[in-house]
């Protein structure tokens, strides 16, 4: 069996998604794949490659031990692989109750340490092999808005709310910006833990009806932007109103004052990557400032 899932990018809406507001995330090109084999032995095997093919994650668990979500806390990686397989298994007992165990391989094609979602690609592979409900698995799990589930199954931008915590309301949308060429993808090299991002959130958000509601309001109108120009402000208005509600100056603010064009911070604030628009290419600008990676919107999105 093979399965699976793209990586993500939330353009709009981070942190305030989980409090209703409507986001637009974008799928990557790039992601997650699972191959699924049964073996006799009553044994899972499994190992986890990064995008150099490099082994990130190597463990073998009896299938009894994911049953009964045995506690092996020897191994982060594999106390999480347990943890994962048990909540699956509790909502589709089928698949593990069956004579013999599984080898399983898990390849990324991207670099794990990117941000574009080793762990909700790897959930939603995850649920497609035991058939069940990915947003239900997440929330059994690793905990977060869903949007980068949604991202997963979808080779399409979407609008995103979370209307239930495992049944959101995901719209399709058509994305094909005649400024397309304009949109990069810089890596901050700043892996951010969401956990710890949303927790923050937590303590600074007050009462925030209004700004929800623009968020919400912005997200709509980037889908349907008809200009660099007109994108770029919408981004600058999103970027001003998360910095009011998180007390955190913008990334542009902060790193590139001298830009020409629009930075805005994707999902948690200061980390993985950062949206860059602009008239002409910006790569050497980032470059010079450190930043070497810096990916054209046609080779970071599943188009």
């Amino acid at each position: 069996m093979e399965f699976y899932s793209h990586g993500k990018l939330l353009v709009s809406g981070e942190y305030v998604v989980l409090d209703g507001a409507v986001a637009f995330a974008l799928p990557t090109a790039m992601g997650q794949s699972l191959h699924v084999a049964a073996i006799e032995e009553p044994i899972l095997y499994w190992t986890s490659y990064d995008v150099d093919g490099q082994v990130w994650m190597q463990e073998q668990v009896a299938i009894e031990e994911i049953v009964n979500g045995t506690d092996r806390q020897e191994s982060s990686y594999l106390q999480t692989l347990i943890d994962v397989l048990h909540a699956a298994h509790r909502q589709n007992p089928n698949v593990l109750i069956q004579q013999g165990g599984f080898r399983v391989e898990s390849k990324l094609t991207f670099p794990r340490l990117w941000g574009l979602g080793t762990s909700s690609t790897w959930i939603n592979n995850v649920a497609q092999w035991f058939g069940i409900n990915p947003y239900q698995l997440l929330q059994e799990s690793f905990g977060g808005s869903g949007y980068d589930i949604a991202c997963a199954q979808f080779k399409s931008a979407l609008l995103y709310q979370r209307t239930s915590p495992i049944q959101p309301k995901v719209d399709l949308v058509e994305f094909q910006p005649a400024f397309a060429q304009h949109i990069y993808f810089v890596y901050l090299n700043q892996k951010q833990s969401s956990k710890e991002a949303i927790a923050a959130y937590r303590t600074k958000k007050g009462e925030i009806a209004e700004q929800i509601q623009r968020i919400t309001a912005i997200s709509q109108l980037l889908v349907t932007a008809n200009t660099r120009e007109e994108f770029q402000a919408l981004m600058t208005e999103h970027e001003s109103i998360l910095s009011t509600i998180l007390g955190i100056p913008p990334i542009q603010q902060q790193l590139f004052a001298d830009f020409d064009g629009a930075i805005k911070s994707l999902g948690a604030w200061g980390g993985d990557f950062a949206m860059a628009v602009a008239e002409n290419d910006p790569t050497s600008y980032f470059q010079e400032k450190g930043y070497a990676t810096v990916l054209p919107y046609a080779e970071m999105i599943a188009i």
